[in-house]
């Protein structure tokens, strides 16, 4: 298949690259092609931006990872403004394409996240049947993520006249080599890590073999249509997360960090730990996947011990 991937860079995208390029003829979305070229290979075909496409003919599938990282830096307006545009304006652009073409590819898949549910409390549960509408006349400066996420997939889902859409919901992904884990081994390897806040805020987590296999999966099965937890069917409490991780490494977890400590160093941005959800992947797992680690500790296990 010829499947173009827009960030394709990432930490999640390359190594959906590396699975995928066995098989098929990948075009990656790329502001730094000398890089890429390094990092993943000069055997695919780079693009600069968008505006060298004037359709999607003869693409197969459009997997649309492409976004600034939402925890590298402070919440400013300007950092908010490059975290919204970074996602709106790649996945309009798209949808765009997609309506232009005369042989639209057959699928399109769009990242999300699951801070488009807001903030829930183990007594509730959500999985992609949660009605988002109560958000409808929320105050959008407190709730960013979901702000952020629902235009996402709003902009995405306007091409599911020409295409069949699957949008994923993603959690905290679980690598040693990017993402929240990689920032949290230094600190509980030196022993210091801890709950943060109550410790009762969901941690809605997946490992990143488990995410990279559910694209594949929804690639293969073209029954699969809309929206998709990105996450594991075990998520757990902030408080479980800490605890398993400090086992996993053989250190303490005794050095708590109080959310008032962390709105003053982090300000609005602090909601991404003090904050959470917990979410089901009842959709996917409908659909007949099978995660390869459907628990926090066997991930934990398999990629500290890898």
């Amino acid at each position: 298949m010829k499947i173009l991937i827009t960030g394709g860079t990432g930490f999640i995208g390359k190594q959906l690259v590396q699975v995928l390029s066995a098989d098929n003829e990948l075009t990656l979305l790329t502001r730094s092609a000398g890089k890429a070229h390094l990092e993943l290979g000069n055997h695919h075909r780079f693009l600069g931006n968008l505006g060298a496409l004037t359709s999607l003919d003869g693409f197969d599938v459009v997997i649309n990872l492409a976004g600034e990282p939402i925890a590298d830096k402070r919440w400013s307006l300007e950092q908010k403004q490059k975290i919204c545009d970074s996602r709106w304006d790649i996945t309009a652009r798209l949808t765009d394409l997609f309506h232009a073409s005369e042989n639209p590819p057959q699928l399109f898949i769009s990242g999300s996240a699951i801070g488009i549910y807001g903030d829930h409390a183990l007594s509730e549960p959500v999985d992609e049947s949660f009605n988002l509408a109560h958000f409808d006349n929320t105050d959008a400066n407190e709730m960013f993520p979901h702000s952020v996420c629902s235009r996402w997939e709003e902009l995405a889902l306007a091409a599911a006249d020409k295409t069949r859409v699957c949008i994923i919901r993603i959690g905290l992904v679980l690598g040693c080599e990017g993402g929240a884990l990689k920032k949290m081994l230094l600190p509980f390897k030196l022993g210091g890590g801890g709950i943060i806040g109550s410790g009762e805020q969901g941690m809605s987590w997946i490992h990143q073999q488990d995410l990279v296999g559910m694209i594949i999966h929804l690639i293969t099965h073209p029954e699969c249509q809309g929206i998709y937890n990105g996450t594991a069917p075990a998520p757990v409490s902030n408080k479980q997360f800490t605890q398993s991780l400090g086992q996993a490494l053989h250190r303490p977890t005794f050095l708590p960090m109080p959310a008032s400590v962390l709105n003053i160093a982090l300000g609005e941005m602090s909601q991404l730990l003090t904050q959470g959800q917990y979410v089901y992947p009842k959709r996917i797992l409908a659909s007949g996947f099978e995660f390869s680690y459907p628990t926090l500790d066997k991930a934990l296990t398999g990629l500290l011990q890898g």
